[in-house]
């Protein structure tokens, strides 16, 4: 089975040595998105509803390039550097997934690149 780099303008380029996404076969796996502007790659400002929004908007952007779409994710990671933040993390994930949500992981971490409250990462299906 080969696989395939997916890159994307539509999120912020990777910022090491890392894939926005590989497709292989019926599936994508997607690096974690944290809420930076695809364009100046700076951190979007605000508290963690604004940041997750960015990064599901960005995991949107990226699921596009590889041919599926957040209606196609199977499983989430979600990674928050302050459990607190759990719902309000929740409450824009919830707009992102309406109907059946895919099965997430969330899990509380120490420290996020540039200084991100939230990431997230996703598997997908893709279109045949």
């Amino acid at each position: 089975m080969q696989r395939e780099r997916i890159s994307t303008t539509d999120a912020p380029g990777a910022i090491g040595p890392y894939s926005q996404a590989i497709a292989s076969g019926a599936f994508v796996f997607c690096s974690g998105q944290v809420p930076l502007e695809p364009a100046s790659g700076a951190l979007v400002e605000g508290d963690v509803r604004a940041q997750t929004r960015r990064a599901l908007e960005n995991l949107s952007g990226v699921l596009t390039a590889a041919g599926s779409s957040l209606a196609q994710v199977v499983k989430t990671t979600v990674f928050l550097v302050s459990m607190s933040e759990f719902a309000a993390m929740n409450e824009v994930y919830a707009e992102f997934f309406p109907g059946d949500p895919p099965a997430r992981s969330t899990v509380a971490v120490a420290e996020l690149p540039k200084g991100a409250r939230v990431e997230i990462e996703a598997i997908a299906l893709r279109a045949s």
